[in-house]
């Protein structure tokens, strides 16, 4: 297991989105910027994260495209509000990569790894071996360690997932539990 106080600005951060940094509608999609709601965890940890990373990009699957419940461009539009928001209390994410491919063997879909590979395309400086992802959802840990990167679970929408776990490096509550962690 690696040292959370080792992590310096040569390190990457993955975050997934619905259950990490907004709540998350269960079994259900965040299908427009009116149902996207932070986290006031996450909120708050942000900016701390934002210190911390040379690089923030977040990794989501977002088949409610796929299924026709919502459109690019409404999920364009969340995520766009969204920045905004980040970025207005001090935050930063430098890319979002998403999926919304209906087929869960998907290449780019979680748990596979194809979205960590965009990201190295399209920041080739990423280190894998000095990159966390962080996320809700055992596929979440899994799309980490098949990436090769450190794995931190938030127990926010499935605080029943076992711990200590093969996939899960480490477990916190929320956002900020692990933000302040790195301190």
């Amino acid at each position: 297991m690696f040292d959370l106080k080792n992590i310096d600005q040569d390190w990457t951060l993955f975050l997934d989105r619905d259950g990490v940094i907004n709540l998350e509608i269960r079994n259900e999609y965040v299908r427009h910027w009116g149902e996207f709601k932070f986290y006031d965890e996450s909120i708050l940890a942000l900016p701390l994260l934002a210190q911390k990373f040379s690089r923030i990009v977040i990794t989501t699957n977002q088949k409610g495209v796929s299924k026709g419940l919502m459109t690019e461009a409404d999920l364009t539009n969340i995520h766009q509000n969204m920045l905004f928001e980040i970025n207005k209390v001090g935050g930063r994410i430098d890319h979002i990569f998403y999926c919304t491919d209906f087929d869960n063997d998907s290449y780019h879909r979680k748990p596979q790894p194809g979205m960590a590979f965009q990201a190295k395309e399209k920041f080739p400086t990423i280190d894998f071996s000095k990159t966390i992802m962080v996320g809700n959802r055992t596929s979440d840990m899994e799309f980490g360690r098949n990436a090769g990167l450190h794995t931190v679970f938030l127990a926010t929408t499935h605080p029943e997932t076992n711990f200590p776990d093969p996939t899960i490096d480490y477990r916190f509550n929320h956002l900020l539990e692990f933000a302040e962690a790195l301190k």
